[in-house]
This record gives structure tokens, sequence and C-alpha cells, in this order.
């Protein structure tokens, strides 16, 4: 072997060490989730580390622990059944189910650990498919299409062409998993050059430019190998063949064969450099197999000689050198698929060819007018890019989410926008007192009137609204306000639509969903996902941390489980028997996505909320997921809003249950603190009915001699039902836009059935400028939200609940210092009425739904604010206090000074 090998690969090893090692470190130390658990051996012990070197490798260990191997059985502690031990719960076919389910779920694991390096890849695979920039001018496409034959881009680029730019064979082209690739070379401009070099790479986004310094890559490479080789080591480089053609003169003198015939046998290269180093002694650049043959490359070198290489440097500094930035790629190309530009992906499939919307593309524009829908290519210079100004706000305690649908939040009838929401929604939000916002609707999808439940393209915020970066202007302005961000993720089933959405994407009926009656929504005519297919589990995945990663979101609610996890999809009796969440209607797989989702999401965004929406209840929704459960941060009591609507419309006042509210508000105790609780959501306004405020101010006639009383009870019980909803529960409460302020109207989208009207598809913000009932009922919310910020309600211990009295129609409970007490008697007021409380001392009236402010009569006088308490047991407490309780109201007391007797 010649001298010439030695320094060439040290070299280029130094180099791919360097740059392609860093970059992976860069990876791991993020987050990484590794196959197998290992053992590593470090050199010095940890009694030979100083105390802050062994303080930061146990917790280095720790979130190692944490990350890896997450089916870990011993170290864990996982118990596939831990939650039925910790309830209480004996069924043993629940239970042989969960025992199924978890070993499902270690088998899924093996799986995806067979195609992935890990599960932050799994989740991660937007980096790769959909259109992406690469450093050597050009773009790089990949799609996932199993069932297509031929791939290819059409664009207005290239005149729709369905040939210009297609997935070459031998290429990479397409690989056995179904998944096609195709190159956009970016164009040279005229006059200009190919560059010297293959690899040739750009700095795309910043316009510091090194490769516009004058300095040309000869002579970069010239001082790169000035400075890494001694004097003679570089002589090979500049005349490759000196040295073979000196060792075959030596070897067979001037005159030697020149044909392989006339060489005839010779000895192996070991022999020959044997007698070569007899007679001219040992070279120290000599190289020399060690003889072992399962490993050719294990060599020899002089030791001293390689010492000196791996102590050196790379040459890096000159090799970045080497990458012009982008005025040079400007001025030199033209991108390959410009920003902005309108493109498609065509295949040939068994059954011909077909257009498709890519199913990974970030910005979409839906169908309009007869108009194809096609993707557009989003990626604006950088000096125009949106850059980020803020961070997301720490989580809190307890959450008050304000609950909006971006193209209805505007006074006008018209679709608003991403821009208006921020410039005008956002600063009412935080002067209201929420402290995060839900969106519903901002996943694309075709038809407006769908409210956004029939989502077409996962991966792209809403066109409609405006461009991705005014959707991250939105996000990035919210959590400059201080609010978290969360969206409502439909993940549970995708539009049906062919042309625009996933159905038939590559031409077969089973390419993201389950083919047959399995694959279609019993009722809403929409598609089922194909939960147990591999590639399936990496789309939706990667569409969760899609959203964080590009738009930073905060958290997400998971909207219709039960239309996921059932065959039926939810449309069935339940009577709470557990074979009900375990039997043959049951989709094993659809459960596994949610835990695989729960678990990959919290340990990459230890502070991301993830909560459910699911009719059904099934059992373990908000437990962890090593305990059987399926990992949620809280589960949406979607019995409270229908309680309160069947209430507030078939059943007269004077027959409401107190003992019914308490019950349908509380749910099940043991998962109080998991509880998010509506008042009303926005089912109540959009789904075809009326919300609360327009059942209970719709029908008054202002010129009626009951007018004043009537809009007192709408105006009374609407408080009150917000009063007690928000303090009884959980430690998270939610409200639809416009409905804390009794919005008069439902919400209508535009649609045939009104002549697609958008007269009321919007929010009618103006009341609250006016005095009357909607600004007093603002005030009212406000106050509520302030009582929360201020006393802390939501993130104190479950209320003790004392006096529940479907007779009087009061019901009063306590939570930490705050005495609560609501008299929903239409038309019975008390004077003195009495209530228990443990603590003696002196209680102050901090809220009182009847003040003037706030619509009501103004019946209790600043004297009666203050009360102190009678000893006397009531209500099975030592104490009690007697307050006046005019009828339809609700009180806060705050205990204010303790009396010790």
């Amino acid at each position: 072997m010649t001298t010439l090998s030695v320094p060439l690969n040290i070299f280029f090893f130094h180099q791919f060490q360097t740059t392609h090692t860093s970059s992976f470190l860069h990876h791991s130390q993020t987050v990484t989730f590794s196959p197998r658990k290992t053992v590593v051996k470090t050199a010095c012990s940890s009694s030979q580390q100083n105390p802050q070197q062994r303080q930061k490798h146990h917790k280095k260990k720790q979130f190692n622990d944490n990350i890896d191997d997450i089916d870990s059985d011993e170290e864990k502690g996982l118990d596939p059944i831990g939650f039925l031990s910790k309830r209480g719960i004996s069924n043993k076919a629940f239970a042989q189910f969960l025992r199924e389910r978890y070993k499902a779920l270690k088998d899924l694991k093996d799986e995806i650990l067979k195609r992935h390096m890990n599960f932050k890849e799994m989740a991660s695979g937007f980096e790769l498919l959909g259109m992406h920039r690469h450093p050597e001018h050009r773009v790089d496409y990949m799609e996932w299409a199993p069932g297509a034959r031929y791939c290819a881009i059409t664009a207005d680029f290239n005149g729709w062409s369905p040939t210009e730019n297609c997935a070459r064979e031998h290429y990479f082209g397409h690989d056995d998993y179904g998944y096609w690739f195709i190159i956009l070379e970016d164009k040279l401009r005229e006059g200009e050059e190919p560059d010297e070099l293959y690899f040739q790479q750009y700095n795309y986004v910043d316009d510091y430019d090194k490769g516009d310094s004058g300095v040309t890559i000869e002579e970069l490479f010239k001082k790169a190998n000035d400075e890494y080789w001694q004097p003679g080591e570089d002589r090979y480089l500049k005349n490759h063949f000196e040295v073979p053609a000196k060792l075959y003169e030596q070897i067979f003198g001037p005159n030697g064969p020149q044909t392989m015939e006339e060489l005839g046998d010779m000895p192996d290269a070991e022999t020959r450099y044997k007698e070569w180093a007899a007679e001219n002694g040992p070279s120290p650049y000599a190289v020399i197999d060690n003889g072992k043959n399962y490993d050719i490359f294990n060599v020899t070198v002089d030791p001293q000689w390689q010492e000196r290489i791996r102590e050196l440097k790379p040459p890096l500094a000159y090799w970045l050198e080497t990458r012009k930035g982008r005025k040079a790629w400007l001025k030199k190309y033209i991108p390959g698929i410009p920003h902005g530009s309108k493109y498609r992906v065509y295949f040939n499939t068994p059954n011909g060819p077909l257009e498709r919307v890519p199913a990974w593309a970030t910005y979409v524009q839906p169908e309009l007018d007869g108009r194809q829908a096609h993707a557009i290519h989003w990626e604006p210079p950088p000096e125009h890019a949106y850059k980020w100004k803020n961070k997301s706000p720490k989580k809190p305690k307890a959450l008050r989410i304000y609950e909006a649908h971006i193209g209805i939040s505007g006074s006008e009838p018209k679709i608003s926008s991403f821009n208006d929401f921020t410039d005008k929604i956002l600063p009412y939000i935080k002067e209201a007192g929420y402290n995060a916002i839900q969106l519903i609707g901002v996943v694309e999808h075709q038809d407006y009137f769908t409210v956004g439940y029939r989502v077409t393209n996962f991966y792209a915020a809403s066109s409609r609204y405006g461009t991705p970066d005014d959707f991250k202007r939105l996000v990035d302005e919210a959590h400059g306000l201080g609010l978290l961000v969360f969206m409502e993720i439909v993940h549970s089933y995708a539009a049906a639509d062919e042309m625009v959405g996933l159905s038939m994407f590559d031409g077969s009926n089973d390419c993201y969903f389950h083919s047959g009656k399995r694959g279609q929504h019993k009722f809403w005519g929409t598609r089922m996902f194909k939960y147990g297919d591999l590639d399936v589990l990496h789309f939706l995945l990667s569409n969760l941390n899609w959203w964080i990663v590009e738009y930073q979101i905060d958290g997400f609610q998971f909207h219709s489980l039960s239309s996921m996890i059932y065959t039926h999809n939810g449309f069935a009796s339940f009577t709470g028997d557990l074979e009900e969440y375990s039997n043959q209607y049951v989709d094993k797989d659809a459960l596994l996505y949610l835990i695989l989702a729960n678990e990959i999401l919290h340990v990459l965004y230890p502070n991301i909320v993830t909560i459910a929406e699911d009719g059904t209840y099934y059992p373990g929704l908000c437990e962890p997921t090593s305990q059987g459960g399926l990992g949620f941060d809280y589960y949406v009591n979607l019995s409270a809003p229908e309680m309160w609507s069947t209430f507030l419309e078939t059943v007269p006042d004077h027959e409401w249950s107190m003992t019914k509210i308490v019950n349908t508000l509380i749910s099940k105790k043991e998962y109080a603190d998991k509880m998010l609780l509506y008042a009303e959501n926005h089912n109540q306004s959009i789904s075809g009915r009326r919300s609360f405020a327009e059942v209970l101010f719709g029908e008054i006639d202002k010129h009626s001699e009951h007018y004043k009383e009537s809009l007192l009870r709408g105006s009374s019980l609407h408080k009150m039902i917000r009063l007690i909803t928000l303090t009884i529960g959980g430690r998270a409460y939610m409200n639809f836009m416009g409905n804390e302020f009794g919005h008069p109207k439902r919400v209508e989208f535009p649609m045939s059935s009104n002549d697609f009207s958008y007269s009321l598809a919007n929010r009618q913000w103006d009341l609250l400028e006016k005095d009357g009932v909607h600004h007093d009922l603002f005030t009212f919310d406000k106050d509520m939200m302030k009582l929360d910020e201020n006393e802390r309600v939501l993130s104190r211990a479950f209320p003790i609940f004392h006096h529940v009295n479907d007779s009087s129609m009061v019901i009063s409970y306590v939570r930490g210092p705050l005495l609560f007490i609501f008299n929903f008697h239409p038309t019975d007021s008390y004077d003195s009425y009495t209530v228990g409380v443990e603590e003696a001392g002196e209680y102050q009236l901090i809220l009182n739904s009847d003040e003037i402010k706030y619509g009501g009569q103004g019946i209790l006088k600043e004297d009666q604010y203050f009360q102190r308490t009678i000893s006397r047991r009531v209500d099975g407490h030592r104490n009690c206090i007697e307050v006046q309780l005019p009828s339809r109201t609700a009180q806060v007391y705050k205990l204010k000074r303790i009396l010790r007797i």
C-alpha cells in the first residue's frame, strides 16, 4: 500500500467524524429514545470525578432514564393494570384486556425500532417528507404512496408537466416501503457556470457570506494543506502516480512487463513489503494489515506519526469557507421551486393517473369556485421569514382557557384572519383574565361550514385565515401576553374528499385508512385511520410534533376520541360495564396510538398539555401510561354543558335538581383534579343549536310587562351557571368565544341552507361598548377570572360539599378559605339562611352575583358583607353563618379572621 493512503484517509476521517458526529450528538442531546438499554463503561469511576462532575453525571443519568427504553418493567415499575388496583376496581376481563394491550404495545415499539433509530425520529417525519431545501443548491421532495407506480411533481413552474420532475430510477427514487424521492435542482442563471466542487454547499438562510470573500477554492485548499501537512507529506497529493511508478520500477526494473500476461504470478503485498523493508528498512508511513480476516480496518501504522495526526484539528474552518452564502446563491441560481409556487403530486397507479395535494404539504389552497386545490411552496426569503420574539409561558397550576374560532372572531360578515385575531382578540382575551387560548378549525379543511373537523391537510394551517407566518405571529403574540396556545387536533377521522384530502391518496383504498366499512365513519361520512400501520403512525405522531416544532403550540385537545376508540364510533349505549371498554368493538390499535402519542409528547416536551374529549369516559384516560392509562393531562366533562342545556330548554326552573347539578359537575370525584369543565361549549352554539344566551334572552319582548323580570332571570342564571361550573370542579375551565358576555345569537356557518350567509358567522363585540346586560355579564365573568387568579380557586384541593338541598334549591361548599353559596330557587329568597362552616371566624363577601354592576338588584347592603360565625353545629360542622340569600343569586365568602373559642 502506498504512503498516500494514510494521510488522505485520516484527513477525511477527521472531517467526517467532526462534522457528522457533532451533528449526531446535537440531536441526541435533545431527546433520544434508544432502542435498548446499554451499559457504558468509562475510563474513570465516579469516585474519581469532582462533585460537580458527579452531580452533572447524576442529572444526565436521570434524564436518560426518563427517555431511554420506555417499556423497561423493572426500572420504571410498570404495571399494566396499576390504575385498577389503585382505584380498587376488580374486573378480570378488563384486566386481561389491559395486559394484552400492554403486550401489544411492547410488540409495536419493537416493530417501530426496527424501522426507526428511536421514537423521536419516528415522530419527526416532517424533517424528511414533503419539500425541504438541501444545501447543495436543490430542493428534495419525499412522499409516501405505496400503491403508486410512478411519482412526479406537477407545478406552475414546469407547466404542470408530469414528466419533467419525477422520481428517477436507481437514484433512491422509490424504496420497498412505498416512499418516493424527487430532486428539484436549482437552475443556473444565464451566463453562470456550475460549481467546481460537486459537493459545494450554500448557506441559504444567512446573508453573511464567506464564499464571496474573493478567495478561490484553490487558494483555500492550498492554505489548508500548508497548515495540515508537514513538509514532504503532501508531495503525493500533487503526484498520485509517483509512488506506484517508483515501486513498479524497483520491482520489475525499467523494462518491466507491460501486460498482465507478461506480469505472471506475483507475491502478495505483505510479502513484497517485507522483502523491501529487509533491504531498505521500515517505512514510517507504511500500512500493513494485522492479518485478521474478520477485521479489514485494523491496520498498523507508525505510532508517532499516527499520534501527531490525531492531535491535529481538521481544517474545517477552511472547509466551511467553501460554502457560499445566500447572496452568492441568488446571484448564481434560480430556485428549483420558487417561493409561492403552486404544485401537486402526480401518480401513475394501476387504475390510471391521478393528481393529489401532497400529504405533507404545509400550505394549501383549498378548491374554490371550481378551481382545483393545490399546495403552495412556502419558503420566503430570510429577511421576510417570521422571527420568533417570545418564549412559551410557564404552564400554570390551573387553566382558564378561552376557546375560539379564527374565522368567526370578527364583527363583520366575513372570514376573519389570523392577523385580525392577533390585533383585536388577543388583547381582549388577556383583559378578560384567561391564561390560555384553544383554537378550533385551524388545520386546513376544504369546506368552511364543517368548522374545521373534516381535515384535508394535516400539516397546513388553513390558508383562508392567512399565511403560515401569520399564524406564527398569532402564537408568538399570545405567548408575549402570557397566554398558552392549545389546538384542537382531529386525528379521530379525516375528510373523505379525494381531490384535496388523503382518501384514495395513491389510488388504493387502504393507504391511510381502513378499507370497507371500517374505513368509513358510521354517520359522518369521514374516513377512519388505519392506526395499526407503522407509516400511518409515522404520519400522525409526526403531525403532533410538527405543530410544536414549527408553530410552538403548547398543547392539544384530542377531538372525539370515541370515534376512533370504537368500531361503532361511539354510537352505542353505555351502561358503565367495563366489558363495554374491552369487547370486540374496541379498536386496540387506536388506543396504542393514543398511548404512544402521550408518551412521546410528554418526554419530548415536559410542559405539554394533552386534553381528552371522550363522551364515553374510557377508563384510565388521565392515568399514567405506566399504570395502564392513556396518559392525558385532562379530560373534558361533556356531561356538564349537556345538563345545563337540558335544564334551560326543557326543565322548569323550580324542578331543577341540586343533587343532579352537583353529581354531574363533579362527575367522578377521584379524577376531579384532571377534569376540564365547560358551562357551555361550542357545540351548544355551532351544531345547529342555540347558545345559552339565545335561550335565555332570545324570546324576551322589550315591550312586555315582564321584560325586566325575564331579563333578570336570564342574567342571574347565566352568572350562576358559570360561577358554579368554574369553582366546583377540577383545575381547568373553558369558555367559548362570546359566551362570557352572553352572545345573543348562535353560530351558523355559510352553507346552502342559509344562502351562504355570513350574518351569523361572527361575534357582536360592539355589544360590550354599550351599557346593558352583555356589558354586565362580561364584567362578572372578568371578576370570576380575577377570583381564581387572586384566590387560586382551581388549584386548591377539591371542594367539601356540606349543603345540597333540593327543596330550598340551595348549594353550599367550601374550597380552602372560600365559602360558596348558591340559591337557584326561582322565587324564594331567604332573609337568614344558615349554612355550616368548620372554622369559626369572620367571613367577608368577596363576590356577589346580585351586585348592580353585574346587572343584579343590589339587595345586600355594604354592612352585610361581613359575617361572624355562630357556634352551632350545622351541616355536620361545628359552626355556621346566617346569610341573606335573594333568589337566583350566588355569593362567595372568604375567611378573613379565625376566632379561637
